[in-house]
């Protein structure tokens, strides 16, 4: 038992005097940087990949919710175009929603691009001269202040335009065809007849409508494109893109 204390105590001693390794003061090898880039670029192209199926999952909620809005509008002639109305809106929140992780899938993208364009491209091209010569401090940077490289509208206005804009469309014609079909009251003209639901005014519903199309029809037109993150982002290190709230990083 002394025997060991003696020994323990030498060697926790010895540990004492011999410094850390300084991993951060050593220079990397040409091989270590290759393998830690591989390995970066699988992480970033997972985070890619699963941001990518989190906004495939909300389109699916948007097309099953208006599938199950028109069969039930044309199903029930009494509750027709307020239930259109309700589905217009829920796709809008849906496009909200979807907005948000596009902008994350952005980010993630940007990076991927980014290490396929100044690693992968000139390494393939056996080349090694990257088209942008800090690219790695911009990606490092980033890494260290994550930010968003599109707003939120230009995130809206891509959704939009890939997926929404076609429900949207088919909803707008599923109710106006259905003020159509529903029979006016008597005591009424025939366009407010077709656009009145109950006691409420005919302008109600379509104003309601009119707000909704006539933001999305601004967002289209008004709104700047969203462009690949090598051309916009990574070339303009002054507009580096909002900040990631810290409860989302």
């Amino acid at each position: 038992m002394e025997n060991y204390d003696r020994n323990h105590s030498i060697h926790r001693d010895a540990s004492r005097t011999v410094p850390p390794p300084d991993f951060e003061g050593v220079p990397l090898s040409r091989s270590e940087y290759v393998a830690a880039m591989v390995h970066f670029y699988r992480g970033e192209l997972q985070r890619t990949l699963e941001w990518r199926k989190r906004m495939d999952t909300t389109t699916h909620w948007a097309l099953i919710a208006t599938v199950g809005i028109l069969t039930f509008s044309f199903s029930n002639p009494t509750y027709g175009q307020e239930t259109i109305i309700t589905g217009m809106y829920a796709n809008f929140m849906f496009l909200l929603h979807e907005s948000r992780r596009f902008r994350f899938f952005d980010m993630w993208r940007s990076r991927l691009r980014m290490i396929e364009e100044c690693f992968y491209g000139p390494l393939l091209r056996r080349d090694l001269k990257s088209p942008i010569d800090d690219w790695g401090r911009q990606v490092a940077e980033d890494l260290f202040h994550p930010k968003f490289k599109i707003t939120r509208f230009q995130a809206m206005r891509a959704r939009l335009r890939r997926n929404y804009g076609y429900i949207f469309a088919f909803l707008l014609l599923a109710w106006i065809s259905r003020a159509v079909v529903l029979p006016a009251p008597p005591d009424q003209p025939l366009m407010p007849g077709l656009f009145s639901i109950g006691t409420i005014p005919w302008w109600i519903p379509v104003s309601l409508v009119a707000a909704l199309y006539l933001f999305l029809i601004l967002l289209l037109l008004l709104t700047p494109k969203v462009q690949s993150a090598e051309q916009t982002y990574w070339r303009d290190p002054e507009n580096q893109g909002q900040e990631v709230p810290d409860l989302d990083v």
